[in-house]
């Protein structure tokens, strides 16, 4: 079958289109014959080597829908022809989902209501899933509190702003256009702050009467941890869960102090859904809130898998907005 592979760390000219073997699922797992690949920034961490893989060469990606083609042994309650998708699957599954097919443990597996279709799908979970445990548990956004979102217009970004308007909070985005402003008002963001802004710390005091936001969600890292933080009120929460540009650099946990007490922590997706039980509760969540209508899938972008290398420029060069799918 058709893949996407890197064989060695770098820039997306490393990413290659070639045949790699079909291959088969063994006690527990299922065959998917993917129709639709989601695009995530992980992905690229992973091919540049920041998040290093257990092999080369190696098939990229952690996220698609698709159609069971073929089950392994022990495997309950999944039939061939069911569709399903997966999110975040890491690289220890060989091969990767920028791939025609994969194999996957079969309890991994999300199946797919006819509501929500294959390309939906295949952008949802992983942005959907980390959307809820950030507002669900790491924070429990609610009616009241004002949150402060950067990459406000991203995957993560529009599914989290809209559900979180929809559970009463106001939302101030920030991000890197006009253009991204736009989508990210029309998708539950009240106000909007340009990433460019000389003080956001000010604009964020000014939006909140001079004290600050409970939380901040922050998926950029090492250029916006030092504003996230000044964006605080006194015993704030800065929530990090992503390194665009970057990783965090270490700093002194006693200047949280001397900001008001403020706490931080990285959130990371497999500590939220570390078993099936925990998987599908919050997928149904996902899948709820999208078919009651308070949530829309933003798929704003696809490409064909073998153009994958031009997915990963756009999204580097930030001209992307929501999400990014790749169609086999």
């Amino acid at each position: 079958m058709k893949a996407v592979r890197i064989h060695a760390y770098g820039g997306p000219e490393q990413l290659r289109y070639e045949d790699i073997p079909a291959p088969v699922p063994g006690p527990g797992e299922a065959f998917v014959r993917h129709t639709a690949i989601g695009v995530n920034f992980a992905d690229l961490h992973n091919r540049e080597g920041r998040y290093p893989l257990p092999q080369l060469p190696h098939v990229l990606g952690g996220e698609a829908a698709g159609v069971v083609e073929a089950i392994g042994p022990g495997v309950t309650g999944l039939r061939v022809g069911d569709r399903v998708a997966y999110a975040a699957g890491g690289p220890k599954f060989a091969p990767g989902s920028y791939a025609e097919g994969r194999v996957f443990p079969a309890e991994r597996l999300i199946r797919i209501p006819d509501e929500i279709d294959d390309v939906s799908a295949a952008a949802l979970f992983t942005k959907g899933l980390t959307a809820q445990y950030l507002i669900k548990s790491v924070y429990k956004v609610g009616p009241g509190d004002t949150i402060l979102l950067h990459a406000a217009a991203g995957g993560v970004g529009l599914f989290l702003a809209q559900w979180a308007s929809h559970l009463g909070a106001r939302v101030i985005g920030v991000v890197s256009s006009e253009e991204k402003a736009e989508l990210a008002r029309a998708n539950g963001c009240r106000h909007v702050i340009m990433a460019g802004d000389p003080d956001i710390p000010g604009r964020v005091r000014a939006l909140t009467g001079g004290e600050g936001v409970p939380v901040v969600y922050d998926s950029v890292g090492k250029d916006t941890f030092e504003t996230s933080l000044d964006c605080l009120r006194p015993q704030g929460l800065m929530v990090s869960f992503g390194t665009a540009s970057g990783r965090v650099p270490p700093f002194d946990i006693f200047a949280l102090n001397g900001k008001g007490s403020l706490s931080v922590t990285s959130a990371a997706f497999a500590w939220f859904v570390r078993n099936r039980e925990e998987l599908i509760l919050r997928a149904n969540d996902v899948m709820d809130v999208v078919l009651k209508g308070a949530v829309n899938i933003r798929v704003n972008q696809t490409f064909a898998l073998k153009d994958a290398a031009d997915a990963h420029r756009a999204l580097e060069s930030r001209r992307t907005a929501g999400s990014t799918v790749l169609i086999p």
